[in-house]
């Protein structure tokens, strides 16, 4: 019997879990993934428990900008009205109405309604190579390769500097290399005590046009609520060799019947249990614990709550892996994004201790893991940018595997963005790792 799920079989599950539609904290198709992720666990030979976790579940509707331009009634000049996507957990209005003006001027005129015009970053890999431990560039595209990251400089702050000015709303214009509005930031579960929308790039050409003809009055109307809901973090063990543990995890939540964000994750934590749970329990280098958390799009809670509840185990802990994104790069093309062949830019977070640094380079290389770089876990913000974030200022030794492809937090993230090619090296070269901290102590 194969240690190994086939890689049809890994996509399988993806595929399953994405055809339950849109995964967000609390909704019904979160609620069967992580169910259905634990029958999995289960017909592993897993000891399975449900632990849970209360989530705020934002339910949007509807959200709409109607731009007039001033004084221009008179001449019977029609108003233009677009359709947005309501900002996550900003404030619902029937009808917000202001001068529009854009973002940076927007401190001289509270009370507006402020247009961010939001750009995605460009990221040069010439600069993260810089910032690497090392890297395994076997092409050698880093010296010219430039990713395209899913947010803009302001991260999850979009609508931040608009509360800053008074203003009375917020308008995401979007212009983003592809046709969307479904662009779910920021997913830290603030509640904004001001409406707020996105405008898919054609709209957002046609407002600033508007506006650049002269003073614009708009119009937000938005729907959307929050109630609560109980999810919950998915855990499995098996016993291993030593009295420590192992922490192999990912989540099951996402923005949209997301493929990669975090089909994928789940698909790898899944393909880890299948491993060791036909590895001998002698072979196994330590207790592993496979962790499915629940609410990453409400800022990591359940990541948070299992830290809370298993407090006494983190001394305990060898290694806290987490596996997230197993993504191809896409190409803009006719405002769409196409697949390449290529996987998107691989970021291997990791503690920097040099046993751990050494022996991740191994197994990425011995995986052929190409276009990945090995960085600090605070390399680029105080905790990585994970769902395991929460592990880090714990103490807890690191090894977070994650991506960030231009479509992370869209609708565009169906199942063809999947790197099926990828999907086993990932989780031999993570199954590599855990067996290389056999003898090791936390």
């Amino acid at each position: 019997m194969s240690q190994w799920p086939r890689t049809d079989e890994m996509l399988e599950w993806i595929r399953t879990i994405v055809a339950r539609g849109i995964r967000r904290p609390g909704y019904p198709a979160d609620t069967w993934t992580e169910q259905w992720a634990a029958r999995k666990l289960r017909s592993f030979g897993l000891d399975v428990a449900l632990e849970p976790v209360p989530v705020p579940r934002w339910l949007p509707r509807s959200a709409t900008l109607t731009v007039r331009r001033d004084g221009q009634e008179a001449l019977g000049c029609g108003e233009l009205r677009v359709e947005g996507f309501p900002l996550p957990f900003t404030a619902p209005t029937r009808a917000t109405t202001a001068p529009l003006v854009r973002l940076a001027d927007a401190p001289a005129h509270p009370g507006a309604l402020a247009v961010d015009e939001l750009r995605l970053t460009e990221l040069p890999q010439s600069y993260v190579r810089s910032l690497a431990t090392s890297s395994y560039d076997p092409e050698g595209v880093f010296d010219t390769l430039v990713q395209t990251l899913p947010f803009g400089e302001r991260l999850n702050q979009v609508v931040e500097p608009a509360l800053a000015a008074k203003s009375a709303g917020y308008v995401g214009a979007l212009a983003l290399p592809w046709e969307t509005r479904d662009y779910y930031v920021p997913y830290d579960a603030v509640e904004r005590p001001i409406p707020g929308l996105w405008l898919r790039p054609s709209d957002t050409r046609k407002v600033l046009g508007l506006m650049d003809k002269g003073p614009c009055t708009g119009t937000i109307t938005s729907s959307s609520r929050i109630t609560e809901a109980l999810s919950h973090n998915v855990v499995a063990t098996l016993p291993g060799a030593s009295d420590h543990w192992v922490i192999i995890a990912s989540h099951h939540d996402a923005p949209w019947a997301s493929a990669v964000e975090d089909g994928t994750g789940i698909a790898l934590v899944l393909a880890a249990a299948h491993h060791w749970s036909r590895v001998p329990r002698e072979q196994r280098p330590h207790n592993l614990l496979f962790l499915l958390t629940a609410g990453h799009m409400v800022h990591a809670a359940g990541t948070r709550a299992f830290i809370d509840q298993h407090r006494d185990l983190l001394p305990q802990v060898v290694l806290q892996m987490h596996l997230e994104h197993a993504a191809l790069r896409c190409v803009p093309v006719d405002g769409t994004l196409k697949p390449t062949a290529d996987p998107e830019v691989r970021w291997w977070f990791t503690t920097q201790e040099e046993p751990l640094e050494r022996l991740v380079h191994e197994s990425i290389a011995a995986e052929r893991l190409r276009r990945s770089h090995i960085l600090k876990p605070d390399v680029f913000s105080p905790m990585p940018p994970t769902d395991g974030a929460f592990f880090h200022p714990e103490g807890v030794r690191l090894v977070h595997f994650l991506s960030a492809p231009m479509y992370l937090v869209d609708s565009a993230d169906t199942l063809d963005k999947v790197d099926s090619e990828g999907l086993l090296p990932l989780a031999r070269a993570a199954a590599r790792i855990v067996q290389g901290t056999e003898g090791w102590v936390p």
